[in-house]
Parts: structure tokens; C-alpha cells; sequence
């Protein structure tokens, strides 16, 4: 099965507006051949309401596809409504891939052993966070103000999957998934960041 025919049937498997996504991805990937890809299907609570999400994660030989879709109900009214955005960002410009597995019983994990979850945040600088907390000194009788110390950081994008929630299949889709990502980005050349 090819790259593009085993992402749309894993857009269809979700059942999540399929053809909503389906169309989405269509006009941000442009004609271009998906290489990879991540399809999260989540539910959260909002007050007493369950509301699903998707997003989908598509690499292709130039660019990273980020494509979400939410359901909302407007105030006032009694049906749904669902909103898709996609961003498409060329390889070049992503800063980072962090990767953060976490595994049971640590001391015999072995290569390819069940990861338990699984946090990927991809950076290209769309959105930055700063955690700031007040600085301080060793003294414990000082009184000045030492000012702020904190860190900046790229937090475009991240997502989190765990066996117990997604199943097994879709923790090593999102590892395979970030292998891929990182990979293109060795290959990717740096030279034009704008």
C-alpha cells in the first residue's frame, strides 16, 4: 500500500470527518507525495461535553504537514460545527524534534521493548513559550531584586500518545513518524533560513 493510500485509510479508520480531513490534507500537501505520517485521533472534556480533535502529522520530501481539526458548538446553537487548519512548513525551517519516551521498568527495556508513551514537540519558531520565575541569590538575608531568569523555547506543536489510551501500533507509528522527521532534516540543507 502506498504512503497516500495508507494515509487516507487511516483517516477513514479514525471516523472523524474523514472527508473533512481528507480534503484538508488534499489541498495543503499541493500534488505532493506524502513519505510519512501520524494520524491522532482525541477525545478531551470540555465541562460536561466530550470533544474530539484530530491531527495529522504528513512528511513529505520538502515539507512537514500539520493539519487539526476540532468540533465546536456555537452558543445559541444546536448543531456542531468543525474547524481544519493546516500548516505547511518547509523542512528547512524546523529547529527542532524533541522526543521523550517513557518506559516501564527501565532497567530491562531492550531496542524496540514497549514504550509506554510517547511526547514528540516539533519547534520552527511560530510559537515560542517563556517561563520566567523570579531570580535569586544564595543569601538568605538578601533583600534585592535580582530581576527574572528563565527560558525560551520553540513549542510549535506536540503530541502525546500513550499505549494505554492510543494502543501499541500508534505509540511506534508517532517513534517511526519522528525517526523519519529527524532523518529528513539531516538530509535537509540549512543554508536559508528566512
Amino acid at each position: 500500500m502506498s504512503s497516500a493510500s495508507a494515509l487516507r485509510h487511516d483517516i477513514q479508520r479514525s471516523g472523524y470527518y474523514p472527508e473533512l480531513v481528507a480534503e484538508a490534507l488534499d489541498t495543503a500537501l499541493g500534488g505532493e507525495e506524502p513519505t510519512n505520517f501520524v494520524v491522532q485521533h482525541e477525545a478531551t472534556f470540555d465541562r460536561d461535553e466530550l470533544r474530539r480533535h484530530i491531527t495529522v502529522l504528513v512528511l513529505t520530501g520538502t515539507r512537514l504537514i500539520v493539519c487539526h481539526v476540532d468540533e465546536h458548538a456555537p452558543e445559541g446553537s444546536g448543531g456542531n460545527l468543525a474547524s481544519a487548519s493546516t500548516e505547511a512548513v518547509r523542512l528547512e525551517r524546523v529547529d527542532s524534534v524533541v522526543v521523550t519516551r517513557v518506559v516501564a521498568d527501565p532497567a530491562s527495556h531492550r531496542p524496540g521493548g514497549p514504550t509506554a508513551e510517547v511526547v514528540l514537540t516539533i519547534g520552527w519558531g511560530a510559537v515560542s513559550r517563556i517561563d520566567l520565575e523570579p531570580a535569586g541569590c544564595q543569601d538568605p538575608a538578601c533583600e534585592a531584586d535580582h530581576g527574572y531568569t528563565g527560558t525560551a523555547t520553540n513549542d510549535d506543536l506536540s503530541v502525546r500518545v500513550s499505549e494505554a489510551a492510543d494502543g501499541g501500533a500508534v505509540v511506534a507509528r508517532v517513534l517511526e513518524f519522528a525517526g523519519a522527521l529527524s532523518a529528513a532534516l539531516s538530509d535537509t540543507p540549512r543554508g536559508s533560513r528566512a
